[in-house]
């Protein structure tokens, strides 16, 4: 496989799909540019080595093609800023203007292309199909999309020479500008970016070439969102911290009484099957042994220790108890890689924020004694970066659905692409 360290783009146009889904409020200001800034290392390479840039990246999910607020004019002044030269911007992804833009541009340039999801060929699905629509148009739909979706994406590969994908926050999607493409690029001209590198290899390093002891921390509301993630991992950790909202439907499946905590009835059988399963493998499972229990979903509720056993009738467990959290500290920092997806609590709320803030001291303290540690979903990175913490583990993604099905043990499409 090709890397960007050893390849020379002096003199070459490179399309460089870049995941630049960034949020902006009502004024169309960028309020958090980290994906951009992620992906700054990319492009100055190539344009170090002489070669110019061609930006193509997908913001939002417009449902009816192109709509001003999803229009990517709107990160090009910002993005002139933290590249420190000017960026060209094309209100299209497709024709002959943007042909010319391309054709004019020269080396050191950067150009930004128009939203790729204004198409429907970018995510090869139809649009615009009635509601009554019967299997017949849908299909009939469907295979027309597809079809058009080939020359879509050679119109965008026959603007470079080259082809880099950064874009791991959408690598599991088999899109035109992530997947496909790349087919049509030889094997020495299509390679990761920098942060695509970085984002595979920490996964990587925890899944399959992990110092032990192997600790992952799961958390989140439901069993049913993660249970994949889990049954992979069983296989691959030593211990397995469950947290969050999920950590009920474990206390009942074991017969707890966990008042109006979060709980999915149809998942007891299954959490019961992976304790087994655990336990079979010769993996630690530690399952919260108290909870901090509030009498509403609110900041200010009223709340109460208790056991997760055993919360009391109209009171909900919202955060980690004293007892949880230091079992749970005690093996995070034991612990030599760390993975860490979904929060212990509410967190958002300060009341019921200190286990997450724990679990995240915890990571550090492990990291700094010389632990890898992986953080990744939109709910862990935003803990972590609550906490100011983000410095002091070893790599936060940049991936929310990628990363979890690369951890569930699935085949990326963006991956496999440029790996073959």
């Amino acid at each position: 496989m090709q890397s960007i360290d050893k390849f020379n783009f002096n003199g070459k146009k490179a399309f460089v799909r870049v995941d630049f889904n960034v949020p902006l409020n009502a004024d169309m200001q960028i309020t958090d540019d980290t994906r951009m800034r992620r992906a700054l290392p990319t492009i100055q390479k190539i344009l170090a080595d002489g070669g110019s840039v061609i930006i193509g990246s997908h913001l939002g999910r417009p449902k009816k093609g192109p709509e001003d607020k999803f229009s990517l004019k709107h990160i090009v002044a910002h993005l002139s800023e933290l590249i420190g030269a000017p960026v060209k911007f094309v209100a299209d992804s497709q024709g002959a203007e943007v042909e010319k833009a391309v054709a004019d541009l020269k080396p050191g340039e950067v150009l930004v292309l128009e939203n790729l999801r204004f198409y429907a060929e970018e995510e090869g699905k139809p649009r615009g199909l009635a509601e009554d629509a019967s299997d017949e148009e849908k299909a009939a739909a469907k295979k027309a999309v597809k079809e058009s979706q080939k020359s879509f994406t050679k119109n965008l590969a026959k603007l470079a020479d080259v082809y880099v994908n950064d874009a791991f926050g959408t690598a599991h999607r088999a899109h035109a500008s992530t997947a496909l493409i790349a087919d049509l690029f030889a094997s020495d001209d299509k390679m990761f970016g920098y942060l695509m590198q970085q984002e595979v290899e920490a996964v990587e390093k925890v899944l399959k070439t992990a110092a032990k002891p192997v600790t992952a921390i799961i958390g989140g509301s439901k069993v049913s969102s993660k249970i994949t993630i889990i049954e992979n991992l069983l296989t691959k950790v030593d211990n397995l911290l469950i947290v969050g909202g999920m950590a009920f439907t474990f206390s009942k499946a074991l017969g707890g009484h966990i008042g109006s905590s979060l709980c999915e009835d149809e998942m007891l059988e299954t959490a019961k099957t992976v304790m087994s399963k655990a336990k079979e493998l010769g993996v630690n499972i530690v399952l919260p042994t108290d909870c901090v229990a509030a009498d509403k979903f609110a900041a200010d509720a009223a709340t109460q220790i208790c056991s997760d056993k055993n919360v009391p009738e109209g009171w909900m467990g919202l955060d980690l108890g004293p007892d949880s959290i230091k079992e749970m500290v005690d093996v995070i920092k034991a612990s030599k890689t760390i993975l860490w997806n979904g929060p212990a609590g509410v967190f958002e709320f300060d009341a019921f924020q200190a286990g997450t803030k724990a679990v995240a001291l915890a990571i550090a303290e492990a990291t700094e004694n010389g632990a890898f540690s992986l953080i990744g979903g939109g709910d862990s990175v935003a803990a972590i970066n609550k906490f100011a913490l983000a410095d002091k583990v070893s790599y936060v993604s940049t991936g929310g659905g990628a990363l979890l099905e690369m951890i569930e043990g699935k085949d990326l499409p963006g991956v496999k692409a440029i790996r073959g």
